[in-house]
């Protein structure tokens, strides 16, 4: 492979080559510069260009690597890292114009985590505001559009993440996932990723003012958009490393034990009054077809109820970010963004006060259910969204929007309601009207087995084939 394609190559086989020293860090990541300096300015995917201090930190590595240092297991990855999460140095905006100069002291753990397994960060990807939309645009750094075209929206809020990996701009791309945010952009995109569940990925911004609340402490995650299942059983273990500014990190291996037999999958249609779109249809059928032929035992059965969980988690998450949150969207976000918050409101009525309590300690049920359920059925294959991926600037008109946009999200925030983890892979290519789009399936795993989640994915994806093979051609 020339050097003007390293670019193309994924994490894992970056990591074989640097490794034997066939390739350099420096020329891995001098690679993904290039792309990302010829591609980005008609994304505007990556806000923040990290190219000088990563060609300084490959060439260290290189020297570091000569002099004997033994290679980390990411050794001259090139990855991104969203502008939510503190980096040393940069500015952690969350997409708000008011934080433009909020520079981080130090690291958060996954931006440490990754470099002290020997990736390079090249640069820091886009947000919408307060990283609060499916949908990725605000007035500090502009919109990010999808390497797919501009009918489809690149997702949110890790939208910057999903379109830049799947351009090729790095091959690990680092998000986040309150209701849906790592997972919305992989399915945007055509992109693999993995929502760990509660306690996996240390978490914890030192810039941060406050601690915040229980609730987005307990639904939100850290994790990665890859272009491949592969890139995330080699990435994942470097991003679980402990890290005890996160007293509640849970440090369990990324691998868990062998099940006995088959594993039972359990599958699903359920869309809880949406349409089901026949694109979506059949991607599920695809999905359920390849893990069959993988030796998964498939079986159609009703699941606990995700809408009722789902609905009842974004409820008390909005009384919670009307309580702590409300205010610095009304006194920093824009005129869109405070908009969109008040169709939030009333799509996901906010619980206050005795019922907020009550409806955050019903977690518990709800987590038990599925948890006796996943005991017998250790996945489930279900739908991400009903219908293909919405345009851009949906979330924007109005109450039909937001409903389409996430309250048909019920199967992505129900699991981070819960802290049960949950993949996105793609099943389909569609070709709509509008241009074609890549069409993802969710699978959610038992608490703890992430692993399991990403082995069903990479046995859908190996019947599929990648994304990227389809859409770097259209990219030119």
């Amino acid at each position: 492979m020339t050097e003007a394609r390293l670019w193309q190559l994924d994490a894992h086989e970056i990591v074989a080559r640097t490794r034997t020293g066939d390739l350099s860090a420096e020329q891995a990541v001098g690679a993904a510069i290039e792309r990302m300096e010829a591609v980005n300015p008609a994304l505007n995917a990556v806000v923040q260009s990290c190219a000088d201090q990563a060609m300084d930190r490959a060439r260290a590595l290189d020297k570091a690597r000569a002099d004997g240092a033994e290679p980390g297991p990411l050794f001259g990855v090139p990855v991104t890292i969203k502008v939510n999460v503190d980096q040393t140095g940069f500015a952690t905006t969350n997409g708000v114009s008011a934080l433009k100069d909020m520079i981080a002291p130090d690291d958060a753990p996954v931006v440490r985590n990754l470099q002290d397994a020997g990736a390079v960060v090249i640069g820091r990807t886009n947000t919408p505001e307060f990283s609060f939309r499916a949908d990725t645009d605000n007035p500090l750094h502009g919109r990010t559009h999808n390497p797919w075209g501009r009918h489809i929206s690149p997702g949110g809020s890790s939208g910057g993440a999903g379109a830049a990996v799947m351009a090729g701009i790095g091959a690990l791309a680092h998000g986040n996932d309150i209701g849906g945010s790592l997972r919305f952009p992989a399915a945007a995109n055509g992109a693999v990723t993995v929502k760990p569940g509660l306690g996996r990925v240390p978490a914890w911004n030192p810039s941060q003012k406050a601690e915040r609340g229980m609730l987005a402490q307990s639904m939100s995650v850290q994790g990665l958009i890859t272009r491949s299942a592969a890139d995330l059983h080699l990435s994942m273990p470097s991003l679980i490393a402990a890290d005890p500014r996160d007293p509640f990190h849970v440090p369990l291996p990324w691998r868990g034990e062998t099940p006995e037999g088959p594993v039972r999958v359990a599958f699903t249609k359920a869309t809880y009054g949406y349409d089901l779109h026949p694109e979506v249809d059949a991607a599920l059928d695809t999905a359920r077809d390849a893990l069959a032929d993988a030796g998964y035992q498939v079986e159609e059965i009703e699941t606990p109820d995700a809408f009722d969980a789902g609905r009842t988690g974004y409820r008390a998450l909005m009384g919670e970010v009307w309580a702590l949150m409300k205010p610095d969207v009304e006194a920093y976000g824009s005129q869109t963004v405070r908009d969109i918050f008040e169709v939030y409101f009333a799509e996901f009525p906010p619980y206050h006060g005795t019922e907020l309590l009550q409806m955050m300690a019903k977690r518990s049920h709800y987590a038990r259910e599925w948890s006796l359920f996943l005991d017998r059925y250790p996945l489930v294959l279900s739908p991400f969204l009903p219908q293909p991926f919405f345009k851009p600037d949906r979330d924007t008109e109005g109450a039909e929007g937001v409903h389409e946009v996430l309250g048909a999200a019920v199967w992505s925030y129900a699991m981070n309601y819960m802290g049960l983890p949950a993949a996105s892979v793609p099943a389909r290519l569609a070709l709509l009207p509008g241009g074609p789009q890549p069409i993802n399936v969710q699978i959610t795993a038992r608490r703890w087995r992430e692993d399991m989640a990403v082995d069903a994915a990479a046995a859908i994806e190996a019947r599929i084939g990648r994304m990227c093979t389809h859409l770097w051609p259209l990219m030119g």
